[in-house]
């Protein structure tokens, strides 16, 4: 049995992978688990799973949590209270609790870097769904997981294909995991991409685009944020400076390859020119449960994937024209030092207001290559995670100030 700490359990990877330790009650114990504020499912999920702590984001919710689980203690439908807490303190006493085996961290964005580390700090494996975390602080998690012992699995459904496809090669030496070492034998790896929802789109309709359009993906069912950054292809930008940390390559090593019915999840070349690749339904559970179940596979009841109702896959290179911020990642990897960590935060930010209608989806990438060029002349590349943090406080401050200094002459511009 391994007990599971959940990160961000009512978004999207927490409450996929409370599903899958409700389909496999023999294998996984909720342990820990942490929320935002749905108190209405958070109450579902710990009379279904019994943990042993609960946090939450809002300090300010913690006492009606504590009534409504008082009223179903007395039901017994709840066994034993759970240790209440929220804030950071308590996300990071989830993170590290100590009859935990595995983190899976489901929070979006730089706000689960600290959590990450304190996981990481613990000696606590992670099935990491934060890409930010190695995005924004690899020079600092690197070194901290080297230190602990601590092996980041990842979640992210490329990554994962790409981790499944290493089993039984000369990397598949776990102690070279997230360590930064260049692999025997592997020659590049192929990130796959669907498109996102403008795929079927010519660059120069973009100016159109909608919120409405930019969050309707095509093949998966994601949040918003993260659909909008498949939509400007950030998302696989972002993925590429993750492999970069998580496989020990180089940014030639590693490439994008546009596959429309998101089948194959990525690739892997080898020196004597074999290609190995995972494939399967677009369905976040499985990257997931390889996580959880790694180095064991358990069999599922899920759809089994059959080639011959798919039909065709198909694959294309990405047009830089359309997908600028592809670039950008690219060169923001090779800059390395806290130039990734002014990416994400550029873009977070950037993605929120065009959420929030203050700009146009064309706009995005040029908003996050001003930043980072005027980020330039101030790069740090041995940053520490104070100078990480503060670098991501001042992308975000210089997004809003450039966007209100500027967006009316882009908007005009185009």
């Amino acid at each position: 049995m391994k007990a599971i700490s959940v990160l961000g359990s009512t978004g999207s990877i927490g409450t996929q992978t409370l599903q899958i330790a409700e389909e496999f009650p023999d294998q996984f114990k909720i342990v820990a688990l942490t929320a935002g504020k749905n108190l209405d499912l958070v109450i579902k999920q710990i009379e279904t799973h019994q943990p042993e702590v609960v946090s939450l984001a809002d300090e300010s919710l913690l006492p009606e949590l504590s009534r409504r689980i008082n009223n179903l203690t007395e039901d017994t439908k709840i066994l034993k209270k759970p240790l209440l807490m929220a804030g950071a303190e308590g996300l990071n006493t989830a993170a590290s609790w100590e009859s935990a085996d595995l983190v899976v961290t489901g929070i979006v964005g730089c706000a689960g870097l600290l959590p990450t580390l304190a996981a990481i700090e613990a000696g606590k494996d992670l099935a990491l769904a934060n890409k930010e975390t190695l995005i924004a602080a690899g020079p600092v998690v690197i070194p901290a997981l080297k230190k602990s012992g601590s092996r980041l699995l990842p979640a992210d459904s490329e990554h994962s294909a790409i981790f499944q496809c290493l089993q039984g090669t000369p990397w598949s030496d776990t102690a070279r995991l997230s360590t930064g070492v260049p692999t025997p034998g592997f020659k590049s790896i192929q990130l796959t991409a669907s498109g996102g929802a403008f795929r079927d789109w010519k660059a120069e309709d973009l100016a159109k685009a909608t919120i409405k359009d930019a969050t309707s993906h095509p093949n998966w069912s994601m949040g918003k944020k993260i659909t909008v950054d498949s939509a400007t292809l950030m998302n696989k930008g972002l993925e590429v400076i993750e492999a970069h940390y998580l496989f020990g390559l180089s940014y030639d090593q590693i490439e994008i390859i546009i596959h429309p019915q998101s089948i194959i999840h990525s690739m892997v070349e080898l020196d004597d020119s074999s290609v190995l690749a995972q494939l399967g339904w677009p369905d976040m559970k499985l990257p997931i449960l390889y996580c959880l179940s790694w180095p064991g596979r358990l069999k599922t009841p899920w759809p089994r994937l059959k080639l011959t109702q798919v039909g065709n896959l198909t694959f294309k290179e990405p047009d830089t024209k359309k997908y600028p911020c592809m670039e950008l990642a690219y060169s923001a990897g090779r800059l390395g030092g806290t130039m990734p960590a002014v990416l994400n935060a550029a873009n977070e930010k950037a993605v929120e207001l065009f959420l929030e209608e203050r700009f146009k989806f064309i706009d995005i990438p040029k908003v996050i290559e001003a930043i980072c060029e005027k980020h330039k002349c101030d790069l740090n590349l041995n940053p520490s995670l104070n100078e990480i943090l503060a670098i991501d406080s001042w992308a975000r401050k210089e997004v809003l100030d450039y966007s209100g200094k500027n967006i009316t002459r882009i908007a005009v511009s185009d």
